[in-house]
């Protein structure tokens, strides 16, 4: 049957092709012997048939004339090739697919096939509902059909207008095609069908925006770059309106990882601005997408954004020629202060963007604050551009554009920031400092905040120099106010007050010193506040270029120049400080860094101290100051006494801060003040500033109250008070009262059981000075007991456990003939003698050098040698024959208890006594304890 009816298509020709040519006629009776194959019932026939039929067009004959073709192609091969598309065999449907791809290239009117080519296709794409898989179930197949339709658009145009339905309807299933080739093919077509037909393609276009933009987030990039192509071809080509719909996703690829992405996104827009019908409606829409690309992160994208933008400018500058006439035919020059690392756009560029100003802004501002942070940092990157495209334009806006930059220094983000203060530089570079000063401060009036004065200083910083000079005094007295200098403690907060005052002496230079004394105050509560050490280190390399700027040679100058308005400022209020007081910490910078100024302030620093250390004020101030004063007396010569002046103050130092503060109060807060105030004492009696007679004076005045310190629970505080004493002693000599020296040593004594080593040898060295101040003074018989009591005491201590106290001990110094102790060895004490006895390492060794007599058991010890009771000398003696010692209450030592040969009868030399880590003393006994301390 399939052969009958090829006969009668043979026999009974078409009307037409009454015209054909004889190759015509021969490729006819060829094909009728192929074209029976594809009706066969086995799948490697209707193969075999296809295969023939493909060898037949591709090989030179008749089927290579396309007039030929034409006939023998629509009448006999194109119904049959579009039957064997549904062929269930996958090999026939792809010969067969090939096969018509190669009869519409071959074909002198391929038109002629879209009425039954188009249909087909369809069929086999698309299916009854876009989101269910395709009839035809071959990726590679399902490719090869799309690649047939875009060779359709390309060989037949505008022709494929009447079959937009079909081809559309097959598109929109093809752009959600599983296979990413199809997609990517589709794309393709789809752009190409926009540019065949676009006087009828308008009309549909907006059934292709909702498959494109579900496929322009696809994971391959390729058919990302395919999707944007296509949709900016079918918005060119279609409706504009769709612009609306597509901006969004759009948006969304200028965060994509990849840069052919992006460059994809500037590409389009930028012809969308170039050639778009309605462009003119979607300016403000089109504008951010294309200037956010020139902050691109390629220098390829970014060259491109760059070069279409400035095409944009130029032809919308041709377009508007008569509306900018005086513009360009009277332009200004480029701004003397203009950026020196930019370059100034076009007049069209600049007009664009401040006409359409009003529209982005708003939608900016939000972006900015976005929740998602590539959205925030990229706001925040199109905000310096928009502004350097505004220039003085921006003033009408900068109310919306201050208020989002203080919101947007706050982020967390280091690029929004470094944008945002890139933003407040043009601020400064367009905008009057009038107008922004006024908004600012007032804003900082209200609430002051880190993000305010990053804001101002970057503001300024790109302010020129003649424009800021004249609000200089108005800024500076603004900062150094305490509602905003002392407003926070945070360190973020103060480096940006820092940035202000690095920006006023970058930017005015010699025009700070109408401000210095504002700047300064400003600095100095910045290092008082700093809790970080880089902070104060900026703040004081600040304050050293303010001294270059002023032509001085340091900051020490800066602070002689402000000092007393300085201290007068800051101790306003010092009868309300407490230890949290920002003046307190100023006042503490004022005084440890000022140098030789502090000497030409004592009469607001005296005062201040006075008034600050009284007892009834807050402890925890009281001890900040002590410290603060402590710092200073150490180096009285460069601070306090730089002028010499501090000795007059002396009577209120000693009497209205030191006294006080020595007396004994119960707590350890008491306590560590009296620490405090004795360290203080210290470092006045040994900074070098005070005469002999002035340390006297401090002696009279405050001896009562330091002994008392020698009983104090903290080591630091008896250890000063022994140096301290020890200092009195020496300064004063044998001038001291008689009955006030000898109520010294006692006290001293005490401090020979001190737990700490280190107090007990400085009150054995003190013990030296008071008895070298006893052999000097006159009356020397009144000190005779307490020198006997002393040496009694000394001798107990001979016995410590550490070898540097046995030392000091040894070295107490007396009478310088040791032949004569010797003697008063071998004789009963005397009721007045007129030399103090001698050393006891002296007597030990001259003893062990001379004829020593054998003793008399019956001749008693000196006593100031015997622990003894008043009223008890002479009990103790020694046992020569026996080569031991009896003890104070008749017991008997052996020589064993001594060690061994260290006995006076010959058998043994005193000297030993010497060499020996622990010693027993002859009347003593065993223990050098008192019996109640055994």
């Amino acid at each position: 049957m399939a052969a009958l009816g090829v006969a009668e298509a043979v026999a009974a020709p078409h009307p037409a092709e009454g015209a054909e040519t004889a190759e015509a006629a021969e490729l006819s009776r060829a094909l009728s012997r192929l074209l029976p194959g594809l009706e066969a019932d086995s799948k490697p026939g209707r193969r075999r048939a296809l295969e023939a039929l493909r060898r037949a067009l591709e090989e030179p004959g008749p089927a290579a004339n396309p007039t030929a073709f034409q006939g023998p192609w629509a009448r006999l091969l194109l119904p049959r090739l579009l039957r064997c598309l549904s062929d269930p065999a996958e090999g026939c449907r792809a010969l067969a697919v090939h096969l018509l791809g190669l009869g519409l290239r071959r074909a002198a009117r391929p038109c002629d096939a879209l009425p039954r080519l188009l249909p087909a296709l369809a069929a086999r794409l698309a299916g009854p509902e876009p989101a269910r898989r395709p009839p035809e179930a071959c990726e590679e197949l399902r490719l090869a059909l799309v690649q047939l339709l875009g060779l359709a658009v390309d060989l037949c145009g505008a022709a494929l207008a009447p079959h937009l339905d079909d081809a559309l309807r097959a598109l929109r299933c093809c752009l959600l095609d599983p296979f990413a080739a199809v997609r990517r093919e589709s794309c393709s077509c789809a752009a190409a069908l926009a540019q065949a037909t676009p006087d009828h393609f308008h009309m549909q276009s907006e059934s292709l925006i909702g498959p494109l933009m579900q496929t322009i987030s696809h994971q391959h990039w390729k058919v990302r770059v395919a999707t944007i192509e296509a949709t900016g071809a079918v918005i060119q080509f279609g409706n504009g309106k769709s612009v609306d719909d597509v901006l969004s996703h759009f948006a969304q690829r200028l965060f994509d990882d990849v840069p052919q992405v992006r460059r994809a996104v500037a590409s389009v827009v930028g012809g969308w601005l170039l050639r778009l019908r309605d462009r003119y409606s979607f300016f403000h829409k089109l504008i951010p997408l294309l200037l956010s690309s020139l902050n691109d992160e390629v220098p390829e994208v970014r060259q491109l954004a760059a070069s279409l933008w400035e095409d944009v400018g130029l032809q919308w500058q041709k377009e508007n020629e008569e509306d900018l006439k005086d513009k360009l035919d009277f332009a200004p020059p480029t701004p003397p202060h203009y950026p020196p690392c930019e370059r100034r756009p076009v007049l069209g560029c600049r007009e664009l963007v401040f006409r359409n100003l009003s529209k982005i802004l708003p939608a900016l501002c939000h972006d900015i604050t976005d929740w998602v942070v590539g959205t925030r940092v990229k706001s925040a990157q199109l905000l310096p551009v928009l502004l350097l495209h505004a220039e003085d334009h921006a003033t009408q806006h900068l109310e919306v554009v201050l208020r989002t930059l203080f919101q947007a220094c706050t982020d967390e983000e280091a690029a929004v920031v470094h944008s945002c203060t890139r933003s407040a530089e043009l601020v400064g570079t367009f905008v009057s400092p009038e107008v922004f000063l006024k908004l600012i401060l007032s804003t900082l009036k209200k609430t002051p905040s880190a993000s305010g004065l990053l804001v101002l200083a970057s503001a300024m910083r790109g302010c020129p120099r003649e424009a800021l000079q004249p609000h200089l005094a108005a800024i500076t007295t603004e900062l150094a106010q305490a509602h905003i200098c002392q407003a926070s403690e945070n360190d973020l907060y103060l480096e940006h007050l820092l940035l202000c005052v690095q920006a006023l002496v970058s930017v005015c230079r010699e025009d700070c010193g109408a401000a210095s004394l504002q700047l300064m105050d400003v600095l100095l509560t910045i290092v008082a506040l700093a809790g970080a050490t880089a902070l104060r280190d900026k703040a004081q390399e600040t304050m050293d270029s303010l001294a270059v700027v002023e032509g001085v040679s340091g900051c020490q100058d800066l602070y002689r120049k402000h000092i007393g308005p300085l201290l007068e400022r800051v101790t306003a209020l010092h009868l309300d400080w407490t230890a949290h007081s920002p003046e307190l910490l100023q006042f503490s910078v004022i005084v440890t860094q000022s140098g030789p100024a502090l000497g030409e302030a004592l009469p607001h620093v005296v005062p201040t101290l006075r008034a600050c250390l009284q007892p009834s004020r807050d402890p925890q101030m009281r001890l900040k100051l002590f410290s603060i004063l402590s710092t200073v007396l150490l180096r009285a010569a460069d601070t306090i006494n730089s002028q010499g002046q501090f000795p007059s103050y002396l009577e209120t130092v000693t009497k209205d801060i030191l006294a006080p503060n020595l007396q004994w109060h119960a707590g350890r807060t008491a306590a560590a003040i009296r620490v405090a105030a004795v360290s203080c004492l210290w470092a006045l009696a040994s900074s070098e500033v005070l005469s002999a007679k002035q340390i006297r004076d401090v002696q009279e005045t405050l001896m009562p109250q330091v002994l008392t310190t020698l009983e104090e629970d903290s080591q630091m505080t008896r250890l000063i008070s022994c140096r301290i004493i020890n200092m009195f002693l020496k300064t004063s000599g044998g001038m001291m009262d008689a009955e006030k020296l000898i109520k010294i040593y006692p006290e001293l004594l005490k401090r020979l059981d001190d737990v700490s080593n280190d107090v007990r040898m400085a009150a054995a060295s003190t013990l030296v000075t008071w008895l070298q101040c006893v052999k000097g003074a006159d009356g020397k018989s009144y000190y005779q007991s307490s020198v006997q009591y002393l040496y009694r005491e000394l001798l107990v201590h001979l016995d410590d456990p550490e070898r540097a106290i046995q030392d000091a001990i040894l070295d107490v110094p007396g009478s310088p003939s040791p032949s004569a102790m010797i003697g008063s060895l071998l004789r009963p004490p005397q009721p007045c003698r007129t030399k103090v006895v001698p050393p006891l390492r002296t007597f030990l060794e001259d003893a062990s050098h001379k004829n020593v007599p054998t003793l008399d058991p019956a001749v008693p010890l000196p006593a100031i040698y015997s622990k003894e009771t008043p009223g008890q000398e002479g009990k103790g003696f020694i046992q020569p024959q026996t080569g031991g010692f009896y003890n104070q209450v008749g017991g008997f030592c052996p020589q064993e208890d001594l060690g061994g040969g260290c006995h006076l009868d010959g058998s043994g030399s005193p000297a030993d006594l010497l060499q020996r880590p622990s010693w027993k003393v002859p009347g003593i006994g065993v223990s050098m304890l008192d019996p109640g301390q055994e």
